[in-house]
């Protein structure tokens, strides 16, 4: 049984014996493929680091999260497209647009989404979506880059049955975390009309920690629990979760 968390940020926890003893808990329940996506110029080194220690297991994305999109968002986003040519990448993330914590951003927020989703196009990448409290801005986005080069995963999904399908045939995948765990999020209503040929894992560690732990920090072991509710709801094996899920993540990936 192979796991395959498909975004988390498990660089975050940069005491070596701690990190090493979350590697060790995630290969305990075979979570053997972890994605790293990048949110700020100071955090490129420290996923490359972890990389560099776990490279059949950790692998690297690019990009400079919504929330970091400032007024100098222009050179932080030439740091990032430097660092790009010397390191490798397996998708552009996390990229997109974050309405919960600042409205005023907006305009700036969709010019660097929109030259993200260039670097990805540019470079036959995938791109790694997050969208808070913005459907309509990051589907406005979307519709006008529609093409045979977009595609990626919408991390945290947590739309409604119309927004993942509108996300599936704009080529994405729906990244299924521990919202899905949580008796009023809904999730599990939408997931029960969207096939799991659509779904990968994720635990967006350190933050949505699945019950049982809801509230506390979140680690990619976790992302067991995680899958047995996607189990209960498709009335399928751990096991299967674990396959379709990864088979999922290596089409996006290409690895």
């Amino acid at each position: 049984m192979l796991f395959t968390d498909t975004h988390t940020h498990l660089y975050y926890e940069q005491d070596a014996e701690k990190q090493a003893e979350l590697m060790e808990r995630c290969f305990e329940n075979n979570v053997n493929r972890l994605f790293l996506p990048n949110v700020d110029v100071k955090s490129i080194a420290m996923i490359d680091a972890l990389v560099s220690k776990y490279p059949e297991n950790c692998f690297a994305m690019a990009g400079l999260h919504p929330c970091d999109v400032k007024d100098d968002y222009r050179s932080l986003l030439d740091e990032i497209y430097k660092s790009i040519s010397v390191r490798k990448i397996y998708a552009i993330g996390e990229i997109g647009i974050d309405l919960y914590w600042d409205k005023t951003t907006l305009d700036i927020q969709q010019d660097a989404f929109r030259k993200q989703i260039a670097w990805a196009k540019d470079l036959g990448l995938p791109i790694v979506i997050h969208c808070r409290e913005a459907f309509d801005e990051v589907f406005e986005v979307l519709e006008s880059e529609r093409d045979e080069k977009l595609r990626g995963i919408f991390h945290c999904f947590t739309g409604n049955v119309v927004q993942a399908k509108q996300a599936i045939d704009l080529n994405f995948y729906l990244g299924i975390g521990g919202v899905v765990t949580y008796k009023k999020a809904g999730l599990d209503v939408v997931l029960s009309e969207i096939s799991l040929d659509h779904l990968v894992l994720e635990t967006d560690s350190p933050y949505l920690a699945p019950v049982p732990f809801r509230g506390k920090p979140n680690e990619s072991s976790y992302l067991i629990y995680i899958a047995q509710k996607l189990a209960d709801i498709y009335g399928v094996s751990v096991e299967e979760i674990a396959r379709v899920t990864t088979e999922n993540s290596k089409k996006v990936f290409g690895i």
